[in-house]
């Protein structure tokens, strides 16, 4: 179930990158050829963005697979404060995603009452919104849980990186 918890986003986040490279594809060659741009194009590569970024973004901290600078692993690790370090920072990166989830449900939910759709699919901008926020709570729930397990039961971590 784990798994397939873990795999789903990134099928969701492939596709997604997928059809934009397609959209993309063939907005450049009908423009430069046709002069007949695809007029969605901006409305859907705003939404693809949205799916392929926010999507994976639990996934990636929950492995802990972001971008990093390691520029005091050495003193850390010399120190045996590593683990902490790695647990502290967690806990404070997953409290500190709370504010922007609860921020962009408000906005969505501003949106959904005033009726805000995109320019030319008139899709309606709050179920992006609610993605967005949605996506960023779990990863803040998934930083959380990393950095207790972290702090209470490293090996469970230790075992899969």
């Amino acid at each position: 179930m784990l798994s397939l918890l873990t795999r789903l986003p990134g099928l969701l986040a492939s596709t997604a990158l997928f059809a934009l490279m397609l959209l993309t594809f063939a907005d450049v060659m009908l423009r430069s050829m046709l002069n007949a741009p695809i007029e969605v194009a901006a409305d859907l590569t705003r939404v693809l963005m949205a799916i392929m970024v926010f999507s994976v973004l639990p996934v990636l901290s929950g492995k802990g697979q972001h971008v990093s600078v390691d520029l005091l692993d050495g003193p850390f690790r010399r120190w045996g404060l590593a683990r902490w370090r790695d647990a502290v920072g967690n806990v404070f990166c997953g409290l500190l995603l709370v504010w922007p989830a609860q921020r962009v449900w408000v906005l969505a939910e501003r949106s959904r009452s005033y009726g805000d759709v995109s320019e030319y699919l008139r899709l309606p901008l709050f179920y992006i919104g609610w993605f967005i926020a949605a996506m960023t709570a779990v990863t803040a729930l998934v930083l959380l849980i990393r950095g207790l397990v972290f702090a209470f039961a490293p090996h469970h971590l230790e075992e899969r990186q």
